[in-house]
């Protein structure tokens, strides 16, 4: 099996690489730099955490919304590429936006706008794995995007922080530094994508599918029966929903929840980024582990391993064991996503690919969506974090059950096939006998009557 790879492979885990970077930002520097703000106007440290996560839930629920359409749109020839470009620019250019607003409230606007062009992005971004590499290949690749984006994201992470913690040192304010970090992280994100934008030929699309309003909705209702009656896909989908839930809420609020247990910014931020390091081989290791197991069971371990994070969450209490979260989050962290990214992508139809990450997009925006509300809502009522933690945790409980069961339908699936396939060889074997010791003086009696044997068989 090809190990080495393509230079169009490399180019679309690029993107990873740039995009990751943002991801970082959201789940390190923008909560502080927010939180920070928002205690500077006298704002409760429960109530900045469960505004964070309302705005969080809004651009999630936009992007959640849109993607079954924009996906429909993208699936026609040529259509990916400038949707994909547009998206990735709305995030980039809201990442640099972020540096203008002084109140916590115009901040969590912008990030709304910036968190949609990124969430967006990822739609057609994923879709595009088909047209990139081949099915043998997508766990790996897949793999090798979050691995490289863990790392890569780690440069303008490290000069943002240099920048941050230095800032008195070179002679600016911690806000000046704060400024220049998301600037830096958008001309990262942008310069690491060129040479995908350059490269990328869609190769996989609808041929006469139809751009108007109700040749869209006309496609994704089929596209919806054809997952309603596909079960592998529908089961799948329902997991995913669950599972992710708990991961994208980790990932988009420990820093949050770091500080409303008293973890400090610094500890905070450097555990972050020993989150990052840790991923980068890890998400390999697992890219490398599904040669040998099932992508499915490595699945499996992933969830069942985030559902201890979530647990263990809950005596979250001083920095080293917030610092021992981190390496265990980083762990898994790439892994489930890029498992799910590469296993949703090998059983759905690759021309509708980006129709169905559309689909996709739902079920994983949605979860983060509910996931995010849930936290911020029972953060409100029991004025205390870990109150939501015990919703995210229950989540994995839910996503891992049902995941088994869509592991149990690909499986009977796969016997099923296996077993018909079976069966007509050996009819073919049989009947390509008996004609062998047929008395050719009587051929044509002998069709007919090799017919009706055929008739009775099936």
């Amino acid at each position: 099996m090809k190990t080495k790879m393509s230079r169009l492979e490399k180019f679309w885990v690029l993107y990873d690489v740039g995009n990751s970077a943002f991801t970082l930002l959201m789940s390190t520097i923008i909560p502080i730099y927010y939180k920070n703000m928002a205690s500077a106007n006298g704002i409760s440290a429960s109530d900045s955490t469960a505004y964070l996560s309302y705005a969080i839930s809004i651009s999630t629920l936009i992007v959640a919304v849109l993607g079954p359409v924009l996906g429909a749109v993208a699936d026609n020839k040529n259509r990916k590429k400038p949707l994909f470009t547009f998206f990735m620019m709305m995030g980039v250019l809201g990442c640099a936006a972020l540096a203008i607003p002084r109140t916590w409230i115009l901040f969590l606007a912008i990030f709304v706008i910036a968190k949609v062009g990124f969430s967006g992005s990822l739609i057609f971004y994923d879709s595009m794995l088909v047209d990139v590499t081949t099915d043998e290949r997508m766990d790996e690749v897949s793999s090798q995007g979050y691995a490289w984006g863990y790392i890569g994201s780690c440069v303008p992470f490290v000069a943002s922080l240099g920048l941050i913690l230095g800032a008195d040192a070179i002679g600016i304010s911690g806000t000046v530094a704060m400024m220049i970090a998301f600037f830096i992280n958008a001309a990262w994100w942008v310069v690491v994508t060129l040479p995908l934008l350059r490269n990328y030929q869609q190769k996989y699309y609808v041929e006469a599918g139809g751009t108007d309003v109700r040749g869209i909705f006309s496609r994704l209702g089929k596209v919806f029966a054809e997952i309603r009656d596909d079960k592998k896909v529908l089961w799948f989908l329902a997991a995913f929903f669950f599972y992710i839930d708990g991961v994208y809420t980790i990932i988009e609020m420990a820093t949050s929840y770091g500080k409303d247990v008293g973890i400090s910014d610094t500890s905070l931020l450097m555990a972050l980024l020993l989150t990052q390091v840790v991923a980068f081989p890890c998400a390999i290791l697992f890219g490398k582990l599904t040669q040998r197991f099932a992508a499915s069971k490595l699945i499996s371990v992933c969830i069942g391993a985030y559902f201890v994070v979530a647990v263990y969450a809950l005596w979250l209490d001083a920095a080293w064991k917030f610092w021992m979260m981190a390496t265990f989050v980083g762990v898994f962290q790439g892994a489930i996503q890029a498992l799910s990214r590469s296993y949703y992508a090998k059983i759905i139809p690759k021309e509708k690919s980006t129709e169905y990450f559309g689909i996709f997009d739902i079920f994983g925006k949605g979860a983060s969506f509910m996931g995010t509300m849930l936290m911020g809502i029972s953060t409100q009522i029991f004025h205390t974090s870990k109150a939501g933690v015990i919703v995210i945790a229950s989540m994995f409980v839910i996503g891992f059950v049902i995941f088994k069961i869509q592991s149990q339908t690909m499986q009977r699936g796969e016997k099923r096939s296996l077993a018909v396939s079976r069966t007509w060889d050996e009819f073919e074997a049989e009947t390509e006998n008996d004609y062998d010791d047929y008395d050719y003086g009587y051929e044509d009696d002998y069709e007919i009557g090799d017919m009706d044997f055929a008739e009775e068989r099936f």
